[in-house]
């Protein structure tokens, strides 16, 4: 079920496997009790040789195996790839999955348009269109009908997707808010905002959009070269009930994640009154915590583990960021609250 646009605070949050978490009840009430679920980490945006990337399917499946991820989604331009031989192999533990995806590439006039579609059940062909704002719409619908999760990848490659015409994107609730791919522009330039400013803008209007990590992957076989589309360089955190695509994805849908290059949480919660955030700490590494409110502007620094934001009431949303000395970021997911301007 896709969540409403604007509601009252829902005391749904983040957590971790040991920890006591704060859920939410039908009346946005919340009640200390344990989490039947667990942390997954993955990757939702991943290429293989069936379309531009280095590697062989049971190569790439093997590299994010080896390294404790649980879930990974191939994502070949234009092709679907199965995952039922990769899933027979590294899933038959059932503590690895495989989802089918595809990354369906499309475009108007110049500006490149690349939509992700999670564990479509059959291939997607791109739909065309006589603007971006259509282009993209008709994907995103034909992406649904195909019993999928879209996701718009890297808004400012090829400069293509603004927030203007991203907010105007009806049934499409996910973005990558970081791209690991070393030529995707996520920090913008030359006046075009960076994909936070873009998620900050599309919050004020009122638009719930969830901010996702990915490594977009294509080489595998350079690990030395800052300039390839190395894999493990962005990831995605999701709290779901167990390793399936069904649960996996309705956690993704809820908000029930974080997006990261590095930095984990050893607990994370909401309540009616307040937002709290515990740090894994790396030994030798310093940690800045911002929360961030309507029209980017910063609400509250601090430096303090666990960091604590406590609601005013006023704020249209409040979402957090956690920096870390040597470059690691995490980014929470936007809590939406009522508030009247």
């Amino acid at each position: 079920m896709m969540p409403c646009v604007s509601r009252p605070l829902r005391s749904a949050a983040l957590a971790t496997l040991s920890v006591m978490v704060l859920l939410a009840t039908a009346s946005g009430s919340a009640d200390a009790q344990p989490s039947a679920r667990r942390w997954y980490k993955g990757n939702t945006h991943t290429h293989t040789v069936n379309s531009d990337g280095d590697s062989a399917p049971d190569e790439v499946v093997r590299w994010y195996r080896e390294r404790d991820y649980h879930f990974l989604v191939l994502s070949d331009h234009n092709f679907l790839t199965s995952v039922d031989g990769v899933n027979a192999v590294y899933g038959a533990d059932e503590q690895f999955l495989v989802i089918r995806g595809k990354e369906v590439t499309d475009a108007f006039e110049d500006k490149p348009i690349h939509i992700n579609g999670l564990n479509v059940q059959r291939l997607v062909e791109p739909q065309g269109g006589n603007s971006v704002v259509e282009v993209v719409q008709r994907n995103v619908d034909e992406i649904r009908a195909a019993s999928g999760v879209p996701h718009i990848n890297h808004p400012n490659f090829g400069w293509a997707i603004t927030a203007d015409k991203l907010r105007q994107v009806r049934n499409n609730r996910l973005f990558e808010v970081y791209n690991g791919h070393p030529r995707v522009n996520n920090l913008g330039g030359g006046g075009v905002p960076g994909l936070e400013e873009m998620w900050d803008a599309i919050l004020t209007s009122g638009i719930l959009l969830y901010g996702i990590a990915v490594d977009d992957a294509h080489i595998f076989k350079r690990p030395w070269d800052p300039d390839a589309a190395r894999p493990g360089r962005g990831w995605t955190m999701v709290r779901a009930n167990s390793l399936t695509a069904a649960d996996l994805l309705e956690a993704i849908g809820q908000g029930e994640f974080y997006a990261s290059t590095g930095v984990v949480f050893e607990d994370y919660r909401v309540t009616d009154a307040s937002m709290t955030i515990a740090i894994e700490e790396i030994p030798s590494s310093k940690y800045r915590v911002e929360f961030i409110g309507a029209e980017g502007r910063l609400l509250e620094e601090t430096t303090a583990n666990p960091a604590v934001y406590e609601f005013t009431g006023q704020e249209r949303y409040v979402r957090a960021k956690v920096l870390e000395s040597n470059g690691l970021t995490a980014w929470l997911q936007p809590v939406m609250l009522d508030a009247t301007r």
